[in-house]
């Protein structure tokens, strides 16, 4: 072979193996990252290529699959009642991606996950199709129709209910709400929902219940009330406190008013609860001060960022480092105290439980295409909110709230409820209406429910705007709904 073209042969032996090289690097180690790149629509199109598992609610699918047969997408994914569900399934796109359990059990819905390798392995040998499994709820259809009918008469708002025994989560409300279906697809018709839900000034798609913060107000003066028994501030809840007819918030000149107006000076734990005075709970606050009331809070689920149901959830805040003044504020749900309607149903979950908080979640169980279950939730303890005896004390107050104080609209006839209202300041100043609270337990016989719920924004005139009026009759029907009253 003459030089020139030993050369040539080098040369061209060179490119090959670059090829080579090239091509294994795009193929083994780029892999991954090109699959995952957002530009790259061959996975979406997969994802679409057969159908995924279901959201199953009580014992019935929420979620199925459209047929379209489209030029990239052969599936579509669709809802019954998606309004109702949208705060618990979240939504699944072909455009917009997934959220809320659509995205974090995508794995299962979608079939990838490796519990399932071995069936997937044998139905591709046998020549089935791909199938996704299906994630089994928590949720109680009965108790979220409840809430969802209640909201329906306010304009915006959210409900809980939680079994305070186990952690699962019975109901998640959010109102307005949307339809998740109306965003499934990538046609115009689907792109303009998308964006009118953008621009909606009501944000229908905001999850209320689970990622909304808002201040507390009154209801909680339950954990107060905790930390004032836990640290003997109170040792007996029908004993006279000594709190002045005009208390000033401490370093200021600025008087704590009182919407019962002028019967708490001097009252007792308990009438403090069952007609909310703000001045016996701060200044209760201010002499177990602010680093022990920051460790009773954060022991019902406060300041905790990392809950996971197993949709994320945000933190709810409980100030720490502040002055005397602003933690009586937060001490009674006011200054930059913030909680979730979630947390709030926590607190009522903890201490119907005799203060044990059990971990909150809303998937109790994971299922292959042929319905073998491949995970199932063991209810876990999320901490020792308080004590047995501590707790006691609270139901007991809660109940004389209901029967006799701000909370009688959520009696039932043969259940023993506990609960406390809020009513809580909102806007600079004060200056738009109040949100409405109302957290609340219910037990009749072995059966038991803890509920939150808040009303954000109502027709209701301003003056007429209270937990009692507008919170609690939907939280009594979420209780009845429960307890199969």
């Amino acid at each position: 072979m003459n030089k020139p073209i030993r050369r040539v042969s080098v040369f061209c032996l060179i490119l090959v193996l670059a090829l080579m090289v090239r091509a294994n690097w795009v193929q083994g180690i780029q892999a991954n990252a090109l699959n995952d790149n957002k530009h790259n629509q061959r996975k979406v199109i997969e994802a679409y290529s057969f159908p995924r598992g279901d959201i199953i609610v009580g014992s019935k699918a929420v979620t199925k699959d459209l047929l379209v047969n489209g030029n990239y997408y052969k599936y579509r994914r669709a809802y019954t009642d998606g309004p109702l569900y949208a705060p618990v399934t979240g939504f699944s796109s072909q455009a917009y991606g997934s959220t809320l359990l659509e995205n974090v059990e995508d794995p299962i819905l979608s079939g990838t996950d490796s519990r399932l390798f071995i069936r997937n392995t044998l139905d591709k040998l046998t020549g089935k199709p791909k199938q996704g499994g299906d994630v089994v709820t928590t949720i109680d259809p009965k108790v979220q129709q409840a809430a969802w009918n209640g909201l329906k008469n306010v304009q915006k708002g959210a409900a809980v209910a939680i079994d305070p025994s186990t952690g699962a989560i019975l109901a998640l409300v959010s109102y307005p709400s949307y339809d998740p279906s109306q965003i499934a697809g990538v046609t115009s018709e689907f792109t303009d929902k998308w964006k009118a839900l953008q621009a909606d000034k009501n944000q229908p798609m905001l999850n209320r219940a689970l990622r909304q913060t808002y201040q507390p107000g009154s209801t909680f003066k339950l954990i107060t009330a905790a930390a004032a028994l836990e640290t003997g501030a109170v040792t007996d809840i029908n004993a006279g406190t000594d709190t002045p007819d005009n208390y000033i918030l401490p370093g200021t000149s600025t008087p704590l008013h009182n919407e019962a107006g002028d019967q708490c000076a001097g009252v007792s734990l308990n009438e403090a609860l069952r007609v909310s005075c703000n001045t016996v709970l701060g200044k209760l606050a201010d002499k177990i001060g602010n680093a022990r009331m920051a460790e009773e809070a954060k022991k019902f689920g406060f300041n905790t960022s990392d809950l996971e149901i197993p949709v994320g959830v945000t933190r709810s805040n409980f100030d720490t480092g502040v002055n005397r003044s602003q933690n009586v504020l937060s001490s009674i749900g006011q200054f930059d105290t913030q909680a979730t309607p979630l947390q709030m149903a926590m607190v009522a979950a903890a201490i119907e439980n005799n203060g044990t908080l059990m971990k909150p979640y809303l998937v109790s169980q994971l299922r292959a295409p042929n319905t073998q279950a491949i995970q199932t939730t063991t209810p876990t303890q999320l901490s020792q909110a308080t004590t047995p005896e501590v707790a006691a004390q609270l139901k007991t107050m809660m109940v004389n709230v209901v029967q006799n104080g701000t909370g009688t609209t959520a009696q039932i006839p043969g259940v023993t409820v506990g609960g406390k209202t809020g009513t809580a300041q909102h806007g600079v100043n004060n200056s738009e209406n109040p949100y409405a609270w109302f957290v609340s337990w219910a037990e009749a016989g072995d059966k038991k429910v803890a509920v939150a719920v808040v009303v954000e924004s109502s027709d209701t005139s301003r003056s007429e705007i209270s937990g009692m009026r507008l919170a609690a009759p939907i939280a009594k029907n979420m209780m009845k709904a429960a307890l199969g009253k």
